[in-house]
């Protein structure tokens, strides 16, 4: 027996002993730049517990991670492919670009501050001309306006704001801000870039972010998850772009949609962590929602390099949660040995042709392709890592040692400040520049269409290659005779000094100043900075304590910015008696529907912006582009002016499109434009998500032939008649009904995605008039 008080203490004790200690004990900030944010993996736990229950099977990495982001796990239904998930996303990032009309929007909300970690990032905007310093000081010399109404919406409303010459959007996220286990969303289609630190990171358009940051949860078509185990260990010249380019080839650019890639497998850790997230980052050329790799000790490596040892730590704590279950099935099964990887060149225009570069020279020949390389671009988002720059670099050192300078136009793009400033501490940019290399501004430049090019004339035949991302018709220079080639900065920087594409650098030599022959030895190059990270410039503006008295810079005058007004809702008919404005033709990306480079300044003036719509899509009645028929009149014109003059007339048209309809860039102008100009409908054979997702947000009708032969059937001069639409409900399908010029009619099946909340969107006009009415309706 023991005394009363002994028994007290023992109980007590032993509810101590029981009291196991929980995740969320631990507070650990997501950023160093956001002290009063924390990572939240208690509700990652909390959910799979509920979730785990339910399911009763094992669970993949991503899945882990979205379900452990649900809104209500107890009543959520989880079909992958087919149910709507709601997330709760734990930040947001932004492009300057895409954060205009994403502000614009959140500003027409009236919240007083966002709901969630938000930033902005200064980097589409910088056009590449003469080399980084002047190109940084003339953007923002003509970019002033914007970047004012940034820098002020951003103080206002609690956002973080990286000033021009920061780097691109995905760097810097991935140096500060992207953590295991983590879900964010960006407004730029390469935001899975994150995937490389464990995070689900998807790319969406500006209304979707809108929804986050005014707390509202974010919708998501549940995704399939498709496998792709790694096993061997890269070597040689073979990197992890060949990886992605490998997997291109494998998926194609539709072949992702849909679903999650999922990187598994023992040669996971034979890649660095910027390596993964290279992966990831292009991994949206494929279609896919997002890429991801579970957590390991080389993403451990790079948090302690870049400063963010607790979080490596507190990961490391909750790695349970941050791989697959053992047993977790996938919907698609893909292996590819390392051992046996092969360096891959892939294009020209379209990131999914992939050769082996054992292949490589005599495609060139085959296809009739320019032998002759114009330029060499290493960088970007996806290949500017300090890894990435220093085995550029040793190539580029054998070649000076023997006396070589680059034959192509050679350009680098450091991907952030940081990498930068870390990569002329330790020579790297000297040994560019001393062959002939030009260091451009931190900023995505060519990549995305920022490239004064003054080379070769419009319309003139040539090759460049780069280590983007995106190689689409036009894409880098607006040249649509451009053969655009993607590889990796190795295979890129070697080409440089052959200045030609019959050239394989592991087995074929180049001269050098002596005569002698001489052939590259394997890249080599530093996964991490020996001396650390140099975080150079500092670039950042963090929200002000007190916002009440900030102004946001909108001029009514702007011919850049544009405050927005609301779209009309559904009249609650049928349509009837609408015209085709353009039959599309083959692909037609988001490029194509709402051009970049130059258009780019207008991304927060729908008006104006709108006069590029659809101006790059091939029109099947004549095979020309930005060339249709007012079907009213008769007479021919541009399609944003065709399109507008049926608005003048409150006429409402239909567009038409081929397979994939949207692919590329989450541009969201892409469906403001047709909305904004009167379009009521766009009806393909099939869509990629992310465009797909923003013409529901901004009330069109995102409608697929449930026979997708039933494209044939359309002619450009038809009129149709949308049926169904009073009793538009999910799962129901909708009726075409087809007015042929000879007086026959037809009527085509019309299926859709819509759920209810979605086909509110389209009753109330938009996503925004639908929640613009709740919160009047709540005051």
């Amino acid at each position: 027996m023991f005394p009363a008080a002994s028994r007290a203490a023992r109980k007590f004790a032993a509810g101590l002993a029981t009291a196991a200690p929980r995740i969320g004990d631990t507070k650990v900030a997501m950023s160093l730049l956001e002290k009063d944010s924390f990572i939240n993996y208690q509700r990652i736990e909390d959910n799979l517990a509920i979730v785990r229950q339910r399911l009763n099977r094992p669970l993949t990495y991503s899945e882990k991670i979205l379900y452990g982001h649900l809104d209500d796990p107890h009543n959520q239904d989880i079909t992958r492919g087919v149910s709507y998930l709601k997330l709760r996303p734990d930040r947001v990032a932004c492009q300057d670009a895409t954060a205009q009309m994403a502000i614009l929007q959140f500003m027409s909300a009236g919240l007083p501050t966002t709901a969630v970690p938000t930033t902005v990032h200064c980097d589409h905007l910088i056009e590449a001309q003469i080399g980084g310093v002047k190109d940084l000081a003339r953007a923002i010399d003509i970019n002033k306006e914007v970047y004012d109404f940034l820098a002020t919406a951003t103080a206002k409303y609690g956002i973080g704001f990286w000033k021009p010459g920061s780097g691109i959007i995905h760097q810097i996220i991935l140096e500060n801000y992207a953590f295991p286990g983590g879900l964010m969303i960006g407004t730029d289609s390469h935001t899975p870039n994150a995937g490389g630190l464990a995070m689900i990171a998807c790319g969406v358009g500006g209304a979707d972010a809108v929804d986050v940051m005014s707390d509202i949860p974010w919708e998501l078509k549940c995704p399939k998850v498709i496998g792709v185990n790694l096993k061997g260990k890269l070597s040689g010249w073979a990197t992890p772009k060949d990886v992605i380019l490998k997997v291109a080839g494998i998926l194609t650019v539709k072949g992702g949609t849909g679903a999650i890639v999922e990187y598994t497998g023992p040669g996971v850790s034979s890649l660095s962590c910027t390596g993964m997230g290279t992966i990831c980052n292009m991994g949206a050329e494929i279609g896919a929602t997002t890429s991801v790799f579970p957590w390991n000790h080389r993403m451990g490596d790079y948090l302690k390099a870049t400063k963010r040892g607790e979080i490596a730590q507190y990961a490391a704590q909750f790695a349970h949660n941050l791989t697959p279950d053992e047993g977790a099935e996938y919907d698609e099964y893909i292996e590819i040995d390392l051992n046996t990887l092969e360096p891959h060149v892939n294009g020209p225009f379209t990131p999914d042709l992939a050769t082996p570069i054992s292949k490589f020279a005599s495609e060139v020949k085959k296809n009739g392709w320019p032998e002759e390389l114009k330029v060499a671009l290493i960088g970007s988002c996806t290949n500017s890592s300090y890894e990435d720059m220093t085995r550029s670099a040793s190539i580029a050192k054998e070649a000076k040692d023997h006396g070589l300078d680059v034959k192509a136009k050679f350009t680098i793009t450091p991907g952030s400040e940081q990498v930068r400033a870390t990569i002329a501490r330790d020579g790297v940019i000297d040994t560019f520049e001393s062959v002939g290399g030009l260091v451009l501004a931190n900023a995505c430049g060519p990549c995305i269409g920022q490239w004064d090019r003054r080379d070769v004339k419009k319309g003139e035949k040539n090759s460049i290659i780069t280590s983007y991302n995106r190689n689409f018709t036009g894409r880098n220079d607006a040249n649509p005779a451009t053969h655009a080639f993607v590889a990796s900065p190795d295979l890129v920087t070697a080409f440089a000094f052959a200045g030609k594409l019959d050239f394989n650098p592991l087995t074929d030599s180049l001269v050098g100043a002596d005569g002698k022959e001489f052939k590259f030895s394997d890249p080599s190059g530093n996964e991490l900075p020996p001396k650390g990270y140099d975080p150079g410039e500092n670039t950042f503006q963090a929200p002000p304590a007190d916002r009440a008295s900030v102004n946001v810079a909108v001029s009514p005058s702007s011919d850049r910015l544009q405050l927005l007004k609301p779209f009309t809702p559904w009249d609650g008919k049928d349509a009837e008696n609408l015209p085709i404005l353009i039959k599309v033709q083959g692909k037609c990306t988001t490029d194509h529907i709402s051009a970049g480079g130059p258009w780019l300044k207008y991304r927060g003036h729908l008006e104006n912006i709108s006069k590029n719509m659809l101006i790059g899509a091939i029109n099947i009645e004549n095979g020309e582009a930005n060339k249709v028929k007012n079907q009213d009149t008769g007479a021919w014109g541009a399609v944003p002016e065709v399109a507008g003059q049926y608005k003048e007339k409150g006429v409402k048209w239909v567009v038409i499109g081929d397979h994939n309809y949207g692919e590329g860039s989450s541009r969201e102008h892409a469906a403001l434009e047709p909305r904004f100009l009167g379009g009521l409908a766009i009806i393909v054979r099939s869509f990629a998500r992310i465009h797909e997702t923003n013409l529901k947000k901004q009330g069109m009708l995102a409608l697929t032939f449930a026979d997708p032969a039933d494209y044939d059937k359309i002619q450009p001069d038809d009129r149709v008649d949308i049926v169904g639409l009073t009793t538009f409900a999910p799962g129901k399908n909708l009726t075409l009904k087809v007015h042929h010029k000879d007086g026959s009619e037809e009527s085509i099946e019309l299926a859709h995605s819509f759920n209810e909340g979605q086909i509110e969107w389209f009753k109330a006009g938009s996503a925004l008039n639908l929640m613009a009415s709740k919160a009047k309706a709540q005051k």
